[in-house]
C-alpha cells in the first residue's frame, strides 16, 4: 500500500459514522454491488471526507443508484474537489470557484478498466458565477470589468460578459474576445443597468439565459451625468467603497436593480452569445436562484422544448424598500421555438406552507416535471434553510412536497439524474452517511438508494468507459 493510500485510509476510517462500520449482510456489504459491473458504464460519486488531519475528496464508482453501500476506503480517485461537478458528453469536469481569481479546472473519465482517470489538461478559468452547456462545450459565465481600451473619460471600464468555453471532447479551452465591446453588459435591458447571466440552457440551436440586473456600475452611474439613476434612488449610489467578498462595492456604484418587478431572459442564436433577443414579463421577478456569488440556473427546457422560467423572488431580501420586489416566487413560460413569453403563469409561493416560502434552485425531472429545493421558511425570515424538496408539475401547475426524506437533512445535493419517472438526488444528513434518494415524480415519494460512507456527496452522474 502506498503512503498516500495508507494516510487516506486512516483519515477515512476516522470519520466514517459508526453505523457504517458495523457488520453488513452480503447484499449490503460495501462495494459488493460493484462486482456486478457489466463493463458498459458506472455511476460516479464525488465525495467529501473530513477528519482531524484535513479534508479529502474522492471519486468513487458503483453500478446502481437504488441499492447497496459504497465505501471510500482504498477506493476511488483522490482529487482536489470542486465547487460544481458537471457531467457532460461522457466527461466529468470539476469547476472551482475562487473569489476574484482564476481557478484550476480538471476533467475525468471512466477508464476501460472501470477506474476513474484524470485527464491530462488543467485549465485556468475566469471566476464564474454561473455555467451551462452547448453542444460539446461547458460554458462558464461571469460579468466583470472590460478592457481599459473601452473605459470612459473617468477611467471607468464597462461591465462585460466573460466566457470560458471548455470543449469536453477535444479537451481544449478558449475565451471570448472582449476587446471590441460586443460583450458589454452595460445598458443591457435598455434602462442603463448591467446584468449577469444565470445558466445557459440549450434548446435546438438557441441558448436561453436568465438576465439578472445588477444595478448601475461606476460606468453606468456616470453615463451622461447620472442619466440612468431613477428619481428616488439617488441615495443608493455609494459615496465610498465598502463591503466584503460578494457584497463588496465601489464608490460611485448603485448596487442592486432599480426594477425588481421584472423578469428578463436573453435568447442567443448560438454559442457566440452576441446580439441576443430579450424576452420580458412583469409577472415574476429575476429568473435565478442564488447562494452568495453563485447564480443558480432556473431557466429550463421541458421535454417538449417549452422553456419554463422560474423566479425565487430574491429581491424580497433587499434592505431598501425601493429595491424589494412585490412579486411572489413563480414560474412563466416561453413556448418551444418562441422568443417571447406566453400567458402561462403559476404562483409557486402560494402553494407552500404558510403561502410565503420560496426555493433555492430547481432542475428538470422528466416530462413537464421539475424538482425544486425549497426553503423551510420565508426568505425574509432569519436563516432560511434549503432542506426540503418538492415536485412541480408544470402541466397541472401543482406543487407537491416530497415525503420519505430523513428528518436530519443537513444539505441537498447540487446534481440530479432522471430515469424511469424517478429523479435522483444526493441527501446529506447529520451524523450519518449520505445517500442517493429516488423520488417518484408521480407520487412525490422518496426512497433511499445507495449509501455512500463519507461525509457528503457533492455531485454524481453516469459515465461509460472512454479511452
Amino acid at each position: 500500500m502506498t503512503r498516500k493510500k495508507s494516510m487516506y485510509r486512516a483519515l477515512a476510517a476516522a470519520v466514517i459514522p459508526t453505523m457504517a462500520l458495523c457488520g453488513c449482510s452480503d447484499n449490503d456489504a460495501p462495494n459488493a454491488p460493484d462486482e456486478k459491473w457489466d463493463g458498459n458504464g458506472k455511476f460516479v460519486f464525488a465525495t467529501t471526507i473530513k477528519g482531524s488531519n484535513g479534508t479529502t475528496y474522492d471519486l468513487i464508482t458503483g453500478p446502481s443508484l437504488d441499492e447497496g453501500s459504497l465505501t471510500t476506503i482504498d477506493n476511488g480517485l483522490i482529487n482536489s474537489g470542486a465547487t460544481q461537478w458537471v457531467f457532460h458528453k461522457n466527461y466529468l469536469y470539476a469547476l472551482t470557484y475562487n473569489q476574484g481569481n482564476e481557478a484550476t479546472t480538471r476533467s475525468y473519465i471512466l477508464g476501460t478498466d472501470g477506474e476513474m482517470k484524470e485527464r491530462n489538461m488543467a485549465y485556468r478559468i475566469s471566476r464564474f458565477s454561473s455555467y451551462g452547456t452547448y453542444n460539446n462545450d461547458i460554458i462558464t459565465l461571469s460579468t466583470g470589468e472590460g478592457p481599459a481600451s473601452l473605459a470612459d473619460s473617468n477611467g471607468y471600464k464597462p461591465m462585460t460578459l466573460l466566457i470560458t468555453y471548455l470543449d469536453v471532447v477535444n479537451e481544449t479551452s478558449r475565451k471570448n474576445d472582449t476587446s471590441t465591446g460586443a460583450y458589454s453588459m452595460e445598458n443591457f435591458l435598455g434602462n442603463g443597468e448591467y446584468v449577469t447571466l444565470a445558466g445557459a440552457e440549450q434548446s435546438g440551436s438557441k441558448l436561453y439565459c436568465g438576465a439578472i440586473p445588477m444595478g448601475l456600475s461606476q460606468y453606468g452611474v456616470a453615463y451622461e451625468n447620472r442619466k440612468w439613476v431613477r428619481p428616488g434612488f439617488e441615495h443608493l449610489v455609494h459615496d465610498e467603497a465598502g463591503g466584503t467578498g460578494s457584497g463588496a462595492y465601489k464608490a460611485g456604484e448603485l448596487v442592486g436593480t432599480q426594477y425588481p418587478d421584472e423578469c428578463w431572459v436573453a435568447i442567443y442564436n448560438n454559442e457566440n452569445m452576441t446580439n441576443p433577443t430579450l424576452a420580458k414579463t412583469d409577472k415574476i421577478s429575476t429568473p435565478c436562484g442564488r447562494f452568495r456569488s453563485q447564480y443558480y440556473q432556473t431557466v429550463w427546457a421541458a421535454e417538449n422544448g417549452d422553456i419554463y422560467v422560474f423566479s425565487a423572488s430574491y429581491a424580497k431580501t433587499m434592505s431598501d424598500p425601493n429595491q424589494q420586489t412585490t412579486l411572489p416566487a413563480g414560474v412563466c413560460r416561453i413556448p418551444a421555438g418562441s422568443t417571447s413569453f406566453d400567458d402561462y403563469y403559476c404562483n409557486i409561493e402560494s402553494q407552500t406552507p404558510g403561502g410565503n416560502r420560496s426555493f433555492m434552485r430547481c432542475w428538470p425531472a422528466g416530462g413537464n416535471n421539475f424538482l425544486m429545493v425549497m426553503y423551510d421558511r420565508a426568505l425574509t425570515e432569519k436563516n432560511p434553510a434549503a432542506t426540503e424538496l418538492a415536485i412541480f408539475d408544470a402541466a397541472s401547475k401543482k406543487l407537491t412536497y416530497v415525503t420519505g426524506l430523513p428528518a436530519n437533512v443537513s444539505s441537498i445535493g447540487k446534481t440530479v439524474y432522471v430515469k424511469n419517472r424517478n429523479v435522483y438526488i444526493p441527501i446529506n444528513v447529520e451524523n450519518e452517511s449520505p445517500a442517493i434518494y429516488a423520488i417518484n415524480t408521480n407520487t412525490a415519494k422518496a426512497e433511499r438508494g445507495v449509501v455512500i460512507q463519507a461525509n457528503d456527496i457533492t455531485g454524481f452522474g453516469y459515465l461509460t468507459p472512454a479511452k
